[in-house]
């Protein structure tokens, strides 16, 4: 990963340090379920921060709440990162909350369905702006 500039450094910590409790509640149950794979909270792909990464398998998993209901903005947000070669699972607050069983298992899922190769773009082209 590229160097980070300050700014974004700090702008992570701080999110690290206000957490929901869904996102608190998943990152400790991802570790206890997990403890062979690293995973990091508010983890930055820039431009964006991915809620929990697990970079070794191009993971990200996000927690919503209700302001996230039909947001165009997510769409547009999980292309590119998708891009990037990032695979994204997203799970709401009362799924994390109130079914977690589940959302582990689809964590489990994910994790051990192989990450789509993207084809090498000739340098110079293909660049997302």
């Amino acid at each position: 990963m590229a160097l980070l500039d300050h700014r974004t450094r700090h702008r992570a910590r701080e999110m690290r340090s206000e957490l929901s409790d869904a996102e608190r509640k998943l990152w400790r149950v991802l570790r206890e379920s997990f403890p062979d794979l690293k995973f990091r909270r508010q983890h930055p792909v820039p431009p964006y921060f991915a809620d929990i990464a697990c970079v070794s398998a191009h993971l990200i998993i996000e927690v919503d709440g209700g302001q996230h209901a039909e947001n165009a903005q997510d769409d547009v947000r999980t292309r590119h990162l998708e891009a990037l070669g990032w695979r994204v699972i997203r799970f709401w607050n009362d799924q994390v909350l109130r079914e977690i069983d589940g959302v582990i298992l689809a964590v489990d899922v994910a994790l051990k369905t192989p990450t789509p190769t993207l084809p090498r773009v000739p340098a110079g082209e293909g660049a997302l702006r």
